[in-house]
């Protein structure tokens, strides 16, 4: 039988995936009294469906502080909060073959630069040494940064969730959120399949229902769902043991190591420029048949390994592929950050920290003000040129 929820909680979180749970646990380690609700397993939304990439390389300011901030904690995990996550850091490889991209990339790595982030530009032979499954045709440069990598993103929630319940947090999985309320324009209570929870703080992690929980709340947040498809190979022998995060930025395929008890297979996925938003996570067999495409022109020594498993997960979209990150005007207090649109598990522990210091009313570890989702009613997004 479930656990009764607690009739109070100062903070009430909707929503376990990284955000959540990174959430959960800055706070939580702040003294405050936390509820993080989850309407089925940690991590079983677009969290666990994530490639699990993490990085610094962006285009946007905001993005590359959220990045490094990130880096710096996924890199102290196992001190603090705690857990192992398989980082892996071989870096991230972006291909580039229009020139328009040559000289946008080229800005953004001046710009990371600035901010302490190592990148460089490379040429095509350089990035074939560190990425040797590369087909070099008609490609003419690259970017690289050595400090970029990936690990396991349920591991990641895992680790969080944990450590929040150390320092007192509550988590009830299996508890869905079905509305909140609210008098004289600010939060009283959250309503659950199981009852009811008196707060005036709530915070909206839900991804890709962000949409649903903040028309609850009386918000408006413009988060769309899209499905990303990804497939595992069978063990590929001999991979090489310092493979990059390669990326082919003009068709958006992507391919890194992932290791497994059988052996090191390879990691792949792509946009799908013809999918439609919408919740449909099934499998789609033209995917793969697009995806075959790319690989046998881009990587066509990996057309030979066979495909062991796959998935699809969901996006959570803004216009603008930016995070809408704050706290709501309209009533007091509800804080939102979502639509991450495929960043949200790299830039997670930052977030964590953000929303812990927006609670608390002090001035963030990272300036998000420019995530506000006023932005689009005032007409000033911030589009990401690095989105995958």
């Amino acid at each position: 039988m479930p656990r009764a929820l607690p009739a109070a909680a100062e903070v009430v979180i909707v929503g376990g995936g990284v955000v959540g749970a990174s959430a959960a646990f800055h706070l939580a380690e702040a003294g405050v009294d936390v509820l993080l609700l989850e309407r089925d397993e940690l991590a079983s939304g677009s969290t666990s469906r994530a490639a699990g990439g993490v990085r610094a390389q962006f285009s946007d300011p905001v993005n590359i502080a959220l990045g490094q901030r990130s880096l710096d904690a996924f890199e102290r995990f196992a001190q603090r909060p705690g857990g192992e996550i398989d980082l892996v850091q071989n870096g991230y490889l972006f291909l580039l073959d229009d020139a328009d991209d040559v000289a946008a990339f080229e800005r953004s790595v001046a710009l990371q630069n600035e901010l302490g982030v190592p990148s460089r530009m490379l040429d095509v032979a350089e990035a074939r040494r560190l990425s040797p499954y590369v087909r070099p045709e008609g490609l003419l440069a690259a970017a690289f940064s050595p400090r970029d990598g990936h690990c396991t993103p349920e591991a990641v929630v895992s680790g969080y969730a944990a450590a929040a319940r150390a320092h007192g947090a509550t988590i009830r999985r299996h508890c869905a959120v079905t509305g909140i309320d609210s008098r004289d324009g600010r939060i009283t209570s959250v309503r659950t399949a199981d009852g009811g929870v008196r707060t005036e703080v709530v915070i909206c992690a839900a991804g890709a229902w962000s949409g649903a929980v903040g028309q609850m709340a009386g918000v408006e947040l413009p988060v769309r769902p899209l499905r990303r498809q990804i497939v595992v190979s069978e063990p590929v022998p001999d991979l090489p043991p310092d493979l990059p995060f390669t990326i082919d930025f003009g068709t958006s395929f992507y391919f890194h190591d992932e290791g497994s008890d059988t052996g090191r297979a390879v990691l792949m996925g792509m946009s799908d420029p013809e999918q439609e938003f919408g919740f449909d996570t099934s499998r789609s067999e033209e995917f793969l048949e697009r995806l075959s495409e790319v690989v046998a022109r881009r990587a066509p020594a990996l057309s030979e390994v066979g495909i062991a498993h796959g998935w699809a997960g969901l996006y959570e979209v803004t216009p603008d592929r930016n995070a809408v990150v704050g706290e709501a005007p309209e009533v007091g207090r509800f804080l939102y950050a979502t639509g991450f649109s495929g960043h949200g598990f790299l830039q997670g522990p930052a977030i964590g920290e953000v929303l812990r210091d927006l609670v608390l009313g002090h001035t963030p570890v990272v300036d998000v003000s420019a995530l506000d989702v006023r932005r689009f009613a005032e007409s000033t997004s911030r589009p990401e040129l690095n989105c995958v």
